[in-house]
């Protein structure tokens, strides 16, 4: 079956087909700890390559899994079938208001284009440098501005993809199809969608409130609904000036309890890092420094710097104008993850699994402490930062190797008291392997039973991507790179 696919994609598809062991084995993993081996792997030409290869997959009953750059943290792009390489689809046209950009653009290219006319695109993940377009799409990444600037899900003005029929689809222009999805976000119980500024879980129906909302029910959907050619996004103008504070803490808590206090104030930042990653950072801290808040102004600099000062409990150890100075400091907040993993011996590393819960800003501080009791329980430790201003954060466990069977019951513990906080598994990373079987526990029957609606509605043959968000499979240890097993 495997050498007629073969075959009859490289009779049909103008792009390149590799089905070499050495291809298969490079696409067979990313920057997850995950790694499932695919049975080809193509790089459409065009527009026409993506529908042939949608098509074939259909008659030979395989599955289509769409990349990007690889960068995703809980193995969204991994699937035995064939995987879809978009580094072709690499196009920006601008325009004054926005950007139509093909989905294998790399973000730090889109960012070097837009700078050259003084405009950004908003949604920042700090790996933007590396990470492509229609990897941000397919898991909606946000990153530190998101406080003010919202997500990818509130940055893209329209998409146009193919669909699991091999159907070209332009929302929210095409009207029947966005009829049909405005009526199926009609029949949710948005009591059960979390209460969060950020959510890539599941399928973002909740966002959809008139036709015109359509295309948003396509983000964060990991290539399970259909394969994005294009996007137009919302482009700002860069701001005129900036501050950014940088503030020691003695406690967590208090700078937690600031974290309420300081978001009343509307900064385009609020982020955190724990002990472990300042301890990476080149600066003499107090020795008694547990946590820094990192604390971001764009407009209003004057009121805003005056307001903070009254609110803080903690110290500032930097104000910084200058962009040379305030980039600076963000690359050591944005190197967390490389700090995290670099502080930790690598058999002590535990796989990515409950590293991107969001819960009201409110509840952060009662997180920290389900972390603390998971800490106790299953004697692990913890580096923690993240997005704290929207009650998002990043943790990564260590432990010993021998322990990695725990995972599943640290994550079924930690989603339980995220949930029941008004939270979501995960805020900007996606479901993927790690966390596709806990969705119904996250949304309940009734908007599981939609969301699989929707899938089939777009994907009936179940071709593009399976078992992500949708599956009745439990996978979260399943599939660890060899590596990992003790």
């Amino acid at each position: 079956m495997k050498k007629l696919i073969l075959k009859t994609l490289q009779s049909t598809v103008q792009g390149d087909v590799f089905s070499q062991k050495e291809f298969r084995k490079f696409y067979s993993v990313d920057a997850s700890s995950y790694q499932i081996i695919p049975e080809l792997v193509v790089v459409p030409k065009n527009e026409k390559d993506v529908v042939n290869v949608i098509n074939i997959a259909r008659k030979f009953k395989t599955s289509v899994t769409v990349r990007g750059a690889g960068t995703g943290l809980v193995g969204s792009a991994l699937n035995n079938g064939i995987i879809l390489e978009m580094k072709n689809f690499d196009s920006i046209r601008l325009a004054k208001d926005y950007v139509t950009i093909g989905p294998g653009t790399i973000k730090g290219k889109l960012d070097k284009k837009l700078e050259e006319y003084k405009k950004f695109f908003p949604p920042n993940p700090s790996i933007g440098s590396f990470c492509s377009i229609g990897g941000m799409l397919g898991s909606n990444s946000s990153g530190s501005r998101s406080l003010k600037y919202g997500s990818v899900i509130d940055n893209v003005i329209e998409i146009t993809f193919i669909d699991g029929n091999g159907n070209k689809i332009t929302l929210p222009k095409d009207k029947r199809v966005a009829k049909k999805i405005r009526e199926f976000s009609k029949k949710i119980d948005r009591n059960n969608f979390p209460n969060v500024t950020k959510n890539s879980s599941g399928y973002r129906i909740d966002k959809v409130k008139s036709i015109n909302d359509a295309h948003k029910v396509f983000i964060g959907s990991e290539g399970t609904l259909g394969v994005i050619l294009s996007a137009k996004l919302k482009i700002k103008d860069i701001p005129r000036k900036r501050i950014l504070f940088v503030i020691e803490y003695k406690t967590i808590k208090n700078a937690i309890k600031n974290c309420i206090e300081i978001n009343k104030t509307k900064p385009s930042a609020i982020e955190f890092v724990d002990k472990t990653i300042l301890n990476q950072i080149k600066f003499k801290f107090d020795g008694k420094t547990k946590c820094l808040l990192f604390i971001e102004y764009d407009d209003k600099i004057n009121s805003n710097e005056k307001k903070i000062k009254l609110i803080i409990t903690g110290k500032i150890i930097k104000k910084l104008k200058k962009d040379s100075d305030i980039f600076r400091w963000w690359k050591y907040r944005d190197s967390s993850l490389h700090y995290s993993l670099k502080s930790i011996k690598k058999e002590k590393i535990i796989p990515h699994a409950i590293e991107d819960a969001t819960v009201p800003l409110e509840n952060l501080q009662k997180l920290f402490s389900v972390l603390d009791e998971i800490n106790k329980k299953y004697r692990t430790r913890s580096v923690v930062y993240g997005h704290a201003g929207n009650g998002n954060i990043h943790v990564r466990l260590i432990s010993d190797r021998k322990r990695i069977p725990n995972i599943k019951n640290i994550a079924i513990q930690y989603f339980n008291e995220v949930i029941k906080l008004g939270g979501t598994i995960t805020g900007e990373h996606g479901d993927g392997l790690a966390r596709s079987e806990f969705v119904k526990r996250q949304y309940g029957a009734k908007n599981y039973q939609i969301f699989k609606q929707i899938k089939k509605f777009f994907d009936p043959k179940n071709v593009l991507n399976p078992d992500k968000i949708i599956t009745k499979k439990s996978m979260i240890v399943k599939n660890l790179e060899s590596f990992l097993v003790v």
